[in-house]
């Protein structure tokens, strides 16, 4: 609260306190300072606004600039719906202008050196001149220092505006409660020296409006020469102590006497506020149009006798109830900056650990490249070892075997020199042949390439650096992070059947994209997971699982950085029973179907077969076929097949079908063109056949109308089957699915020979 109970001009608590025109407050003192001269191209025109609207009221006398400078100190703090709709037409009618400060000006106001109080004068004359100056001076203006808006100021100068005498008691009481009373010596209130070693500090010589620093003497020429940098700023006299407050009566007004409510002062009395236009009269009434208190004279004979006025205590009550309805916006706003600034800490301790650990990240994959580095150079290291020992042995080899050859040549033609000086030619004779097969064996021993180097001096090994320095130079850190987790959509994901589909989506915010996903299921008994897509889709429908199962899925996904973390595991459970209908893709082109695909005949006389768009590879199903239409006894065959069956034939007579087949009187069981079980009892218009496909036991039965037909039908029944019919066009069957397993079943009917 202390900043709030700070003048903006000098930076100390406000002594004085006057209201401009802008509701902004400044020290009377500081005012004096700032109120300048207007100059002529800034001159204000008289605000019509702010001039006297009562009935009273001379046009004549409201010509002047005086005039016009005396409404804005009676109503300038008010404004009314009237001052809303003249402040569209100029910015001057309403007592304000705008006002682009001097670059020289200190504080962003313009200063008006103080008047220097006359030989022997006291300092409240001097104060008093000042005002008189101002007052002499018709076009006289304030400029506030924290919006920079102008005002004019009236015969009344300064004194015109009303002092905040509210403002001036919390400052009391909060100086109070700080342990620096009103009361105590002029000597501790001094301001003294903010830079002195000394104990205690001397007292301040000047202050600089640019450092905000009290200086005393030695202090300034030591610290802010006025040279240099300096020599811009501008010293001023330090503010003086406040004074110590007047003792106010207790003041009867229209409502009575009041004292202080709820000072901190324990119970003393405070001087309240008069009307600036009539100095003897206490405010009694609230006048809604100008927005200001008035007194009772103001109502009676001035301009405010034809506005809306409330009682005094009545808008101060409906105030204060605004004023705390709207702090309690600002306090919630306050609790949630709390919070922030905690989260904003919090964000600030993570920075420091996070940079830490990405410090030590750093160093240790630096480190683990140059360890890489290190072991590749030993390698490359040892290759080079194994080729100049290997080159050196090669030379070593030649040099040795040269040696030994060029000795014997050597030797031979010395040998043969001797021989070729003897003169005995019988004793030359007997070992010329032998001695010139020897020098030709000799020669030939010399033969092309034997006096060349086997190996060259160079090493035919280059190390291609290239590609390792760019990489090196162009490592850096990768902006783009790990994607985050997907957020599995449960409204979206559903089964049918024995079909799931699953939905996804990215986090909001999130600062790394994914490149794609990954969908992972398990194998519906618990086991491992695997991959079932890879895309960029956030859809996803698997078809083939099994029914009356349970399947647990989850989803992560991947960019450029690598693969983020999974999804929370979410649990589908399949249909218990099966819904299906005939598959129009899969049946023989003669098939016709209808009924949404569950009612199948055939347009030829040549049995067809048609298969179910469901597939069957785990638990227990059962599904019915009505016979709708039965002529000229064929036989029509019911029961299951592989995808791949001929669908050209009657089912069961390859080797991917195992079916039953029925005339009127009788049905065969048959799979690979093998009939067996004859059995007694056939079908006709309205019948109905159920098909039981038992995957736990591995077993295929088959019933009319409620009863099992014969035996169990075939057993090692395993693999995927899909349910399949072969018909004519003598027969119409409307297949019924979803069916439970029936529980009660008739005895089987005996088969025949």
């Amino acid at each position: 609260m202390e900043e709030e109970l700070k003048c903006p001009v000098c930076g100390a608590l406000f002594r004085e306190p006057i209201i401009l025109p802008c509701s902004h407050n400044v020290c009377l003192p500081c005012a004096r300072t700032i109120a300048v001269q207007t100059p002529d191209g800034e001159q204000h025109l008289p605000p019509p606004l702010l001039l006297p609207r009562g009935p009273d009221s001379d046009p004549a006398a409201s010509g002047g600039a005086g005039a016009s400078g005396g409404a804005v100190g009676g109503a300038a703090a008010g404004g009314g719906d009237h001052a809303d709709k003249l402040s569209l037409h100029s910015e001057t009618d309403s007592g304000y202008g705008s006002y682009t400060p001097s670059l020289k000006s200190p504080n962003g106001v313009r200063v008006l050196p103080t008047v220097p109080a006359p030989p022997g004068s006291s300092a409240a004359a001097a104060r008093g001149a000042a005002c008189s100056s101002l007052a002499a001076c018709s076009s006289s203006s304030i400029t506030c220092p924290q919006c920079h808006r102008s005002a004019s100021l009236d015969h009344r100068g300064l004194r015109g505006f009303q002092r905040n005498r509210l403002l001036e008691a919390i400052v009391q009481r909060f100086q109070q409660g700080r342990g620096a009373a009103p009361g105590a010596s002029a000597a501790a209130a001094v301001a003294v020296c903010q830079l002195c070693d000394r104990t205690p500090p001397e007292p301040a010589a000047a202050l600089c409006e640019q450092c905000d620093v009290l200086y005393c003497a030695a202090c300034q020429l030591k610290c802010h020469p006025s040279r240099g940098p300096f020599a811009k700023h501008r010293l001023v006299q330090p503010p003086p102590p406040p004074a110590p407050p007047e003792p106010a009566p207790v003041v009867s007004g229209a409502g009575g006497g009041c004292k202080s409510p709820g000072g901190a002062g324990g119970g003393a009395t405070r001087k309240f506020p008069t009307c600036p236009e009539h100095d003897l009269e206490n405010y009694s009434m609230y006048c809604a149009s100008c927005r200001s208190p008035v007194c009772y004279v103001c109502l009676e004979e001035g301009r405010h006798a034809q506005h809306e006025v409330k009682p005094l205590g009545a808008a101060w009550k409906q105030h204060k109830a605004q004023l705390s309805q709207a702090l309690n916006g600002v306090s919630d706003k306050a609790k949630e900056a709390k919070e922030f600034l905690v989260q904003l800490k919090n964000i600030l301790q993570q920075i420091q650990e996070n940079g830490l650990d990405y410090e030590a990240c750093l160093v240790a994959q630096c480190d683990a490249l140059v360890e890489a580095l290190t072991r590749q150079k030993a390698k490359l290291l040892t290759k080079v070892t194994k080729e100049r020992e290997h080159k050196l042995k090669m030379v070593w080899d030649q040099i040795n075997h040269c040696t030994l050859k060029l000795r014997q040549s050597t030797g031979l033609m010395e040998y043969c020199l001797e021989v070729i000086k003897e003169n005995d030619p019988s004793g030359f004779l007997q070992i010329s042949d032998a001695l010139i097969k020897r020098v030709q064996v000799s020669q030939e021993q010399w033969v092309k390439g034997a006096l060349e180097p086997k190996v060259s001096a160079e090493f035919d090994l280059t190390l291609d650096s290239e590609p390792l320095l760019q990489a090196i130079h162009q490592l850096d850190f990768l902006q783009m992070k790990l994607p985050p987790a997907p957020l599995l959509q449960l409204e979206k994901c559903c089964t049918r059947n024995n079909s799931v589909t699953l939905a996804w989506r990215t986090p909001p915010f999130t600062p790394s994209p994914a490149d794609g996903y990954v969908l992972e299921l398990d194998d519906g008994d618990g086991g491992q997971f695997r991959e079932v897509y890879v895309g960029k889709e956030t859809l996803c429908t698997i078809d083939g699982l099994h029914f009356n199962s349970t399947y647990n899925a989850r989803v992560k996904a991947f960019n450029s950085s690598g693969v983020g973390p999974y999804s929370k595991t979410v649990v589908l459970q399949t249909s218990d029973v099966a819904w299906f209908t005939f598959d129009p893709n899969s049946g023989h082109r003669d098939i016709i179907l209808s009924n949404d695909n569950q009612t199948a005949t055939c347009s030829s006389y040549d049995d067809r077969v048609v298969l179910g768009t469901a597939a069957f590879s785990k638990g227990v199903h059962y599904w019915e076929l009505h016979v709708d239409r039965y002529d000229n006894h064929p036989d029509p065959a019911f029961g299951v097949a592989r995808a791949s069956v001929a669908k050209d034939m009657m089912l069961g007579k390859d080797d991917k079908a195992w079916a039953m087949y029925v005339d009127n009187n009788r049905s065969w069981f048959m799979h690979c063109n093998s009939h067996t079980n004859r059995t007694e009892g056939g079908v006709c218009k309205g019948a109905t056949v159920g098909v039981l496909l038992d995957l736990n036991k591995h077993t295929l039965t088959f019933f009319i109308n409620g009863q099992q037909q014969g035996p169990t039908a075939f057993s090692h029944v395993d693999g995927v089957f899909m349910p399949a019919l072969s018909l004519n066009r003598n027969v119409q069957v409307t297949l019924h699915t979803g069916l439970e397993v029936p529980t009660s079943l008739g005895r089987p009917k005996l088969t025949g020979n």
